[in-house]
This record gives structure tokens, sequence and C-alpha cells, in this order.
């Protein structure tokens, strides 16, 4: 019931709880709600960068395949690439095939429970075009390898997908949680960055490749003073 008056004449009413850290807002006016936080919101860099926030963050804070809008954070995997290199990768026989997974404020809440299946995973929007569905289907039937490009990636595939396999176009809310004991059904290959402890995203890389092989990569990134988190180095996990 509490309203919170904001900028520019607009007003949110906290309608519940929704979560252990997450409430639901109605914005008043609704309609207008996009074009006001367009023009009054900013990007959220992440709070380790310590500087104001600049013009270029509004694209450099992006990846090369952002269409949508829905994230509230971007895919951090992605921002290593650049039109230039996907150019490079398909001359050189590699088919990208895009899907929307819209990160959630539940990718960044730390695991707190003593027994990780006990963790309550929440749920992201995703949707997989028929194209992309096919593309999966290809290389699961001897053509390649399906190479997800972030963790975001890899859940909507393992989500989407039966027990088989074989992943299902469409749209949905993708609550899949994957931990160590998970056996992948779609990717054979992930590209990710270096995640933070206690979190979720790597749980589902230690689950990928084995807890011992990340703790020794991890060791490895800090000796040799990878930089972590957003912008921060990736690996290729194959």
């Amino acid at each position: 019931g509490s309203l919170i008056r904001l900028p520019k004449g607009m007003s949110a009413r906290v309608l519940e709880k929704s979560g252990e850290e997450t409430w639901t807002l109605s914005f008043s006016p609704c309609e207008e709600f996009d074009r006001w936080l367009e023009k009054e919101g900013s990007i959220p860099l992440p709070p380790y960068i310590r500087r104001a926030i600049v013009p270029t963050d509004r694209a450099r804070y992006q990846t090369v395949f952002a269409s949508v809008a829905g994230a509230v954070a971007a895919p951090t995997a992605g921002l290593h690439f650049t039109d230039g290199l996907l150019d490079e990768l398909v001359a050189r026989g590699v088919e990208i095939a895009p899907l929307t997974l819209h990160v959630g404020l539940g990718t960044f809440l730390p695991v707190r429970v003593e027994e990780v299946h006990e963790h309550r995973m929440h749920s992201e929007q995703y949707c997989i075009p028929d194209d992309t569905a096919a593309a999966v289907a290809e290389r699961k039937n001897g053509q390649g390898r399906v190479i997800a490009l972030g963790t975001t990636t890899a859940r909507a595939l393992e989500h989407a997908a039966d027990s088989h396999g074989n992943v299902r176009a469409g749209e949905g809310d993708a609550d899949i949680f994957i931990y160590p004991g998970y056996r992948f059904k779609v990717v054979d290959a992930l590209i990710t960055n270096f995640h933070l402890p206690c979190s979720t995203l790597l749980l589902l890389v230690a689950a990928f490749a084995g807890k011992e092989f990340l703790l020794n990569a991890y060791e490895e990134a800090v000796r040799r003073r990878f930089r972590f988190f957003s912008y921060g180095d990736a690996m290729f996990i194959a």
C-alpha cells in the first residue's frame, strides 16, 4: 500500500512482497512508464564500477545481440563479441542462432542455504525462435556442437529441452536450477565469465565443468590477475 513518489510526475504503489528481496509495484501513469524510464533512468552498471555513468555506457553495456527490452542486466558473456567477430565466426562455418532470456534479479541473489537444493530459483522470461530450435536439433543429430554463449543461454536451452534433448520453440518462464549433479541435455560447450562466489551462476558452471576443474581454473585466473564479473575475462569450456 505504500506510495513512492518519483521524479517528473511518476509514482509507484507497492502491491505485495513477491520474493525474498523483491516487491511487485504498480506504476502510474502506467502508459508513460517506458518513456519515463528511458528518459529518467540510468544504465545499471555493476556496483564495483566506481565512476560516474557516461553516455557511451548506454551502448557499451549492451551485447551485440540485444534487441528486446526486459533484462535487468547485460548477459555478460555476450559483451566479448562484436559484429566483426561474429562475421569472422560465420565465415569459418559457425552458425549463430539467437534466443532471448531476460536476466532477472534472481540471477544475482546469493545462495544462503546449507543444502543447495533448498535454494529457490526465480523464473526468467525466455523466447526460443523456431529457427533456433531447428538449428539445435540439427547439431544434436550429429551435425556439430551446441555452444551456449553464457549461462543465460544454457539455462534457456536446458529448460526448454525434454529428456532426450529436443528443444521446444516458444516463450515461457525458465525456473530451472542447475547445480552439480545435473546432466546437460543440450549444451556441448559453454562460454562464460568468471562469476561471484556463492552464486547460482558459479554452480551452473561447476555442474558443466566439474567442481575440481573449475576451482583449478579460478586459481589460475586469480594467479594471472584475470578480471572477474561483468567486464571481466571469459573462459571457453568444451
